[in-house]
């Protein structure tokens, strides 16, 4: 989800909710501590230089049970990060914490948004020795064609 939709998302709403990939809710008396631009400057396994460059929230709660943070609040933390840090139009990822730091895609359902599970992943696999995929298929779908041999038909 770009920048822009999230600011699109909160004009429509009364509250702010973050939905865990469980299910769970952040509690509502999170903070938005910080909403910055990350850039990743790497190389992947395969010796390709890669350059990532993602917008970044981070959700932290306290102890201040009252606090609720005001669709309005935010849209205002948002537009003044942009002017401040000339932030362009990029994905935004979440930080939240729990057992660890977890860092999350963002989407929203219309209602809330959902923090959706990112994954680690071998970015040059054609490199690394790493075999392709097999294909799943049904075995059902296995000897359906005209050159196959079926059971009673004699070919094998």
């Amino acid at each position: 989800m770009k920048l822009s939709e999230v600011k699109a998302s909160l004009s429509g709403l009364e509250t702010v909710a973050f939905q865990l990939p469980n299910g769970e809710f952040v509690p509502v008396h999170f903070h938005v501590t910080e909403v910055g631009a990350i850039t990743r400057h790497f190389i992947d396994c395969g010796g390709s230089e890669r350059i990532e460059n993602k917008i970044n929230f981070q959700l932290w709660e306290a102890d201040d049970f009252d606090h609720r943070l005001a669709p309005k609040k935010l849209i205002g933390i948002i537009e003044l990060s942009i002017a401040k840090l000339n932030l362009k139009d990029l994905e935004v990822e979440v930080e939240y914490q729990a057992n660890t730091i977890g860092k999350y895609f963002l989407d929203f359902n219309g209602k809330h948004f959902v923090l959706k599970t990112t994954q680690t992943n071998c970015l040059a696999e054609d490199k690394c020795g790493i075999p392709p995929k097999n294909e799943k298929i049904e075995l059902q779908t296995i000897g359906s064609t005209d050159n196959s041999c079926t059971p009673g038909g004699g070919c094998c």
